[in-house]
């Protein structure tokens, strides 16, 4: 028998918190993907792909805000990092969360993804299941390069050596060199997609594992005496293991990692809460976390720290982005490529 369903007033307040952060999050998004403008100062900070003013996509240099260069996604920003590496390291990461989380619904059934924890440590494993097939993709991009280029290099020292470079042989090299061009360009836009969906889960996954191990760390597990909450062995890899995988992989990867795409993560939480409110409202009676329950006066002021906590939680994301472009860059000019 379902449970009688009561609203007070200061539920409201609640309401309104979460309403205005997804429709502020929605705008932020529209107004900075959704305008297929070319700008220079901003390139590739936009996933949505868009064309250029004439209908096709632009050079390096005036590429529109919607594009993604494919090699972003699969190509490290370790010069010595070879992407067969990178593909390793995802791999690996998305069997030993695979494993974890498995073992975690083997112990207490699927009712644990009513946690946030559970979406965010799930998430993690959809962003490392996407970049693992997108780097064995760009691997065979990156070896079909290698073969093509070594086979140039074998004809051209034949002709040299021949002493018959003709003018049709070097109509054919630029005819190689422009289809190369052509082909890396539609290499580029084919990496839109699957690339949104990275870019995506990446920008939230930033966030939210932040938030998650530090709420837990240092909120519930020290000052929430909640009997389905105490740390477990299990309970502390998963608010542990995400946050290393996630940044390890930020150390080598080179996706740009703009301060706007907060939103995203910001929607991935409004969306959690709203599916809190629905599945209360349909008989639930236990609250996952005590800070999301709206039978208590406090509710708005709980609600509201909870949206703020989730900027400093994306900025320090953002800052680790912003200190390994920097000093990496300074330290290792040699060995380092900038994501921005």
């Amino acid at each position: 028998m379902l449970n009688e369903l009561i609203i007070h007033w200061y539920d409201f307040v609640c309401f309104g918190i979460v309403g205005v952060s997804f429709i502020g999050a929605l705008y932020v998004i529209w107004n900075r993907e959704g305008v297929g403008r070319i700008e220079d100062q901003t390139s590739y900070e936009s996933l949505l792909p868009v064309n250029g003013p004439d209908g096709y996509i632009s050079a390096a240099g005036l590429m529109p805000r919607g594009h993604i260069s494919s090699n972003q996604l699969w190509g490290s920003c370790w010069r010595g990092l070879h992407p067969a590496g990178l593909l390793l390291i995802r791999f690996a990461s998305f069997l030993i969360m695979s494993g974890i989380l498995t073992c975690d619904i083997l112990t207490y059934d699927a009712s644990v993804f009513i946690y946030y924890t559970e979406w965010t440590f799930a998430l993690v494993i959809v962003y490392f299941a996407i970049a693992t097939i997108v780097s064995a993709h760009g691997c065979m991009i990156y070896y079909s390069k290698k073969n093509s280029t070594e086979n140039g290099h074998t004809i051209e020292e034949s002709n040299i050596n021949a002493g018959a470079l003709t003018f049709r042989a070097k109509e054919l090299r630029a005819t190689i060199k422009l289809q190369s061009h052509y082909n890396e360009e539609a290499n580029q836009y084919r990496a839109g997609f699957g690339g949104y969906l990275m870019q995506i889960a990446y920008q939230i996954c930033g966030g939210a594992v932040i938030m998650t191990d530090i709420v837990f760390w240092m909120v519930i597990v020290p000052f929430l005496k909640i009997s389905h909450l105490q740390p477990n062995l299990l309970m502390g890899l998963m608010h542990s293991v995400n946050a290393v995988f996630l940044l390890i992989e930020t150390c080598v990867n080179s996706l740009p990692f703009p301060w706007f795409r907060l939103s995203y993560f910001v929607l991935w939480s409004c969306i959690y809460v709203i599916f809190q409110w629905v599945v209360h409202a349909c008989g639930l009676t236990v609250w996952p976390y005590p800070f999301l329950e709206l039978s208590t006066p406090w509710a708005p002021l709980w609600y509201l720290c909870l949206a703020v906590v989730h900027i400093p939680c994306f900025g320090l994301f953002w800052l680790l982005e912003k200190g390994k472009n920097s000093f990496c860059g300074k330290l290792f000019p040699n060995a380092f490529v900038r994501s921005f």
